[in-house]
Parts: C-alpha cells; structure tokens; sequence
C-alpha cells in the first residue's frame, strides 16, 4: 500500500470528532481567518467596487483641482545603486507637483557621489547627509524638517514605484477627511533573485496585499510600511516625526491612531522593493520585525488595550487583533504541536502530512483571491510564483514561526530591541533610558 493510500485510509476510518480533535488548530484558527474572512472580504469588495470607483473618480478630481505639492523623503544608508531608478520612476508619475527629498545616514559607499550627481541634474531636488549615522528615522525627521509639502510620501530608498502610485496613494485623504496616514500596497523587486526572495514575494502579495484589504475594511489597519506610506505633514509635526528607537513603522502609526485619525490602505498604488535574498539575511530582519511587536503592543502602547478617557474601539480592536493573532494564536500552535506529540505519536506522520496538504490549500486558495483582485497589475513573473505555493506551509508554518517565537520571548524577557546594530547604540540607549 502506497503512502497517499494509507493516508485515505486514516482519513476514512476516522469519524468527524476524530478529526476535530486531530485539526482542531486549523479548523479553529487558520481556516477561519485566513478563508472564510478573506473570502467575505473579497465578496464585498466586488459588491461594492462601482460605488468606490465613482467616488474615487471624484476625489482624484479633487486631488488635482488642488494640486497640493508632495514631498517624496527616502531615508537610508548604501542604497546609491537603487536611488537613479527610484528618482527616474518619480518623475514618471502621473501627479506631477512632487519634490524629491533623499537623506544619506552616513554611507561608506559612493551614494552622496550618486545624489550630488542626480540632484545637479534635477532628478532629486534636495539632498542631505548624516556624517555619522543615526539610524532610519532620525534620517527621515532630518528630511521632514525640510519638507514643503502638504503630504509626506516616506519610502524605502531601495524601491521604486508604478506610474500611477503617488496619484492613488493620496486619493484616501479626498475620499476621507478624517484619514491620517495611508499605506502603500508593497510587491518584491527581486522575487526572481533566490528562493527566499521568491517565498517573501508570494508572502507579500498574500499577507501585506491581501491581507491589508481586510484589515483596512474592518477599520483596524495596524501598520503604515517604511517602504512606502503617505502621511499628513501637520501631523507629523504635531506628533514630532518618527520615533529614533527599533521598530519605527507600527509606532508612528499607532500613534496616529490615537489622536483618532483614520488609517487607509491603497492596494492600487504599487511599490516595488528589494527583500533579504538569503534566509539568514530574513531571519535577521524578521527578528527585528517581530521583537517590535512586543515593545509596541505590549508595552509602548499598552494604554490601547485599556479603557480610558481616549479609549477608542477600533483601536483596540486593531492591537487585540495583532496580539491575538501573532502571539496567541502563536503559542497555541506550539501547544497543538505537544498535543498531537504526546496524544497521537503512531499517527503523527499522517497528521502532518494532512496539515500540510490543508495549508497548501489554504495558501492555494489566497493565491486565487489575489489574482481575482490584481489581475490587472500583476507581471508575469508574480503570476509565475504559484508555482511555489508546495513550499509555503514550510516557510510560513515552520521556518517564520521558529523566528517569530525566538524574536518574541527574547523582547519579553530581555528588550533585546535595543541592542540591534540595525539602529545606532547611542540612539537605542536615548530610548532604552525612558522606554516603558
């Protein structure tokens, strides 16, 4: 008897509790969220798309009776190789009244050569230069100071962007006036580079581009990416720019939400950016990601989570989600891996292999509802990437929740946050000294 015929046997002899009892995590937890919710989503989307296209058709009327200037401010530090391409797909924009801001947070490479070249040019209009680096977002509020512009576009200076994507970013803020800050839909430059580019590209497209729709729909869009995002300058005035410790992203973003502006995102306006092309290089950057979740949510910004004179629901609902989901929902995967460990160890090799089939179904049917969504801006390349999907339950169920946990109980036990080269010793101590 063949493997796959054992594994229809199990199946079969096995009655409906059984099978609770042997997929309870996925039935309860994946399944839920990541079908039925999605699938909802994508429903209404469609419902509704004629009456949002008539009032985007408005509010890009509106944008540009305005013709309010944007200030474009793209921090970062080596990045001269990528910056001609990013400034030569600005100026392709189809909104035009954008000044180009780039920071240099102390390169040892030929990037102030590069932007002194560009700007004389005038395919970037201002230029500065940290000496001695200060990290990401002290860069970025260094470029903030010298914006003119009624909108603040931050982006990752590695990336570059579609044609149209500055236009639809800053539709939001004509459709809405309550919103703050707007995200940027985020797709992989490199995805053909290597394997780890690949999986982070079919990742993208699921999590930030799929997964952004709904959260945005529900009204508890969590974060504004660095790579790309649109913020309203005299709120980022009034909340002083970006935070200088690890973690920037979902901080300024949280605090955002708490003076009651609305958080949007924009799946129409596309950014391409390059992604770690090794997994060692991942595993880094998504221990950073992860330990940031716990200094924000858990400690930074805990009051959202508790009632007070500013509670807001959507708020709430935006942290519990994010806690809920990423660490709960963590722990309890550990807790079923033990469970079938101990309680079903002559079966685990077909519970395994089931649970794999399952997500890569899973995974098979987001992938679906990302092309029936994107179809029209998808290249051929991103099309191409289902043929990866076997190996997502492995990148996403194993080799990022491994990552993930370590990243979340070394910032719980030990702020490990602040000791990250990412960002510089002496601005990590400023924060460290006050941080909660």
């Amino acid at each position: 008897m063949t493997f796959i015929e054992e594994l229809t046997t199990f199946l079969l002899d096995k009655s409906i509790p059984q099978l609770i009892a042997y997929f309870w995590y996925f039935i309860l937890f994946d399944f839920i969220r990541y079908a039925i919710f999605d699938v909802i989503i994508v429903y209404l989307h469609f419902k509704g798309q004629n009456k949002r296209t008539r009032e985007k058709e408005k509010a890009r009327k509106a944008l540009f009776n305005e013709r309010p200037l944007i200030s474009v401010i793209a921090p970062g530090k080596n990045e001269g190789r990528h910056i001609p391409a990013l400034a030569e797909s600005l100026k392709k924009q189809t909104y035009r009244n954008i000044e180009i801001i780039i920071v240099d947070d102390g390169s040892d490479d030929n990037t102030p050569h590069i932007c002194r070249v560009l700007q004389q040019r005038g395919e970037i209009d201002k230029f500065f230069r940290n000496e001695f680096r200060g990290g990401k977002a002290s860069a970025a509020n260094l470029a903030l100071r010298y914006c003119s512009g009624k909108y603040i576009v931050h982006l990752d200076a590695d990336s570059h962007l579609r044609y149209d994507s500055i236009e639809n970013l800053l539709l939001p803020f004509y459709l809405d006036k309550q919103t703050g800050a707007v995200a940027g839909d985020i797709r992989v430059s490199n995805c053909n580079d290597t394997l780890s580019t690949t999986l982070q590209a079919i990742e993208y497209l699921k999590g930030i581009s799929l997964g952004r729709i709904v959260s945005s729909r529900f009204g508890i869009l969590r974060i504004i990416s660095g790579a790309y995002g649109a913020f309203r300058k005299d709120i980022l005035d009034r909340i002083k720019g970006w935070d200088i410790g690890p973690g920037l992203d979902g901080d300024i973003t949280l605090r955002i939400r708490k003076l009651h502006y609305k958080i949007a995102f924009q799946y129409e306006a596309i950014c391409y950016t390059n992604v770690p092309d090794t997994f060692k290089k991942l595993a880094v950057q998504r221990y950073r990601w992860d330990r940031s979740l716990i200094r924000f949510r858990l400690r930074k910004h805990l009051d959202l989570l508790l009632p007070s004179k500013n509670f807001s629901l959507l708020n709430f609902l935006s942290s519990f989600e994010n806690i809920l989901f990423n660490v709960v929902f963590n722990i309890k995967w550990w807790i079923y891996v033990i469970h079938v460990s101990i309680f079903y160890t002559e079966s685990i090799l077909y519970i395994a292999a089931i649970n794999f089939l399952l997500y890569f179904f899973l995974n098979v049917l987001e992938f679906l509802m990302v092309l029936t969504i994107y179809w029209k801006t998808l290249k051929r390349e991103e099309v191409t990437l289902a043929l990866f999907l076997p190996l997502m339950p492995l990148y996403t169920g194993i080799y990022l929740r491994i990552v993930r946990t370590y990243a979340h109980l070394m910032e719980l036990l030990f702020k490990v946050s602040f000791e990250d080269k990412w960002n510089p010793w002496k601005t990590s101590k400023a924060v460290k000294d006050n941080d909660l």
